[in-house]
């Protein structure tokens, strides 16, 4: 089941035209990494969804139910994480999602439980009786994520969550997001590809108002850019006497070289060669295309 499907979807701003034709679908209980570089529309597709901007064309659903600009009755069924989330910093973590439980239609009898549950999954509960105008910002990101899933949506959206943070704060909510997808479908929208690879079942590339790649990330490394393999070396000085014997190299590092488009072929004649050379290195390995790679090669398409 799809709990989030647009199709063919536009929205243009005067004459800019942000998104066109665009289509995605995001099956039930997967991380969906909503990618893009900056302007790609990402922001006005979310916005989209959530019923905040009217479209010029196309249709949204969220669990088989059509969006409408300005109802909110598909957002019942969504939470949403904005990349810059505001508090009532006077508020303790307690008071402030009973106030946003209360908001959502959740019964007051349970809301304490349902708060005790949030705070202990983003582990904020020892700082359960603190002010949130206290926190540090991963504190209020992990905060932000137990709002949003205070009605226990079937949609949970986030906007850039890890974009300030630090890696231990970036990891914090990573972990969060793996542990929720149980529970709760999430579309993850960042441009830290990293944290795509780590966490994500499913990737959408936005590129040009139109989706550029769409599927799993292993399905699409097979499908779009090409394996090679790298070589690296204890010595410069062998890396470099290699990298003339045996052209066609990228050094990521001065003692790595790496063959983007190398076949197996050219694998095994690198280990010929390195033992007519009397070189010894380090690793040999195979390597994979990277999101990085995939992104750009979509956006140059």
């Amino acid at each position: 089941m799809d709990v989030l499907e647009l199709s063919h979807v536009s929205k243009r701003f005067g004459s800019q035209q942000v998104l066109a034709d665009l289509s995605l679908h995001v099956p039930e209980h997967t991380i969906y990494g909503f990618i893009g570089e900056n302007g790609a529309g990402k922001t006005t597709t979310m916005k989209l969804i959530l019923g905040l901007l009217a479209r010029d064309g196309g249709e949204i659903r969220v669990c088989g139910e059509p969006v409408r600009y300005g109802q909110t009755r598909t957002n019942r069924s969504i939470g949403y994480l904005p990349d810059v989330p505001e508090f009532y910093g006077y508020l303790t973590p307690a008071e402030y999602l009973a106030l946003c439980g209360g908001i959502a239609g959740v019964p007051a009898c349970v809301i304490r439980e349902r708060s005790d549950e949030l705070l202990s999954l983003v582990g904020l509960s020892s700082a359960v009786n603190r002010r949130i105008g206290g926190f540090s910002r991963g504190m209020k990101q992990r905060l932000g994520i137990a709002q949003a899933l205070i009605h226990r949506p079937k949609l949970l959206i986030c906007d850039e969550p890890t974009s300030a943070l630090d890696p231990a704060g970036r990891k914090e909510i990573i972990d969060i997001l793996n542990r929720i997808k149980q529970e709760t479908t999430v579309l993850f929208s960042t441009h830290i590809l990293p944290d795509i690879e780590r966490v994500c079942d499913e990737i959408g590339l936005l590129h040009g108002g139109v989706m550029a790649l769409e599927g799993r990330l292993e399905e699409i490394r097979q499908l779009h850019a090409q394996s090679g393999f790298s070589i690296e070396f204890l010595e410069e000085e062998d890396a470099a006497l290699f990298q003339a014997a045996f052209p066609g190299a990228e050094r990521d590092a001065a003692t790595r070289l790496v063959y983007p488009k190398g076949t197996q072929e050219d694998m095994l004649q690198a280990m010929k060669l390195l033992g007519g050379l009397n070189l010894c290195p380090v690793k040999m390995e195979r390597t994979e295309p990277s999101l990085e790679s995939l992104f750009l090669e979509a956006a140059n398409a």
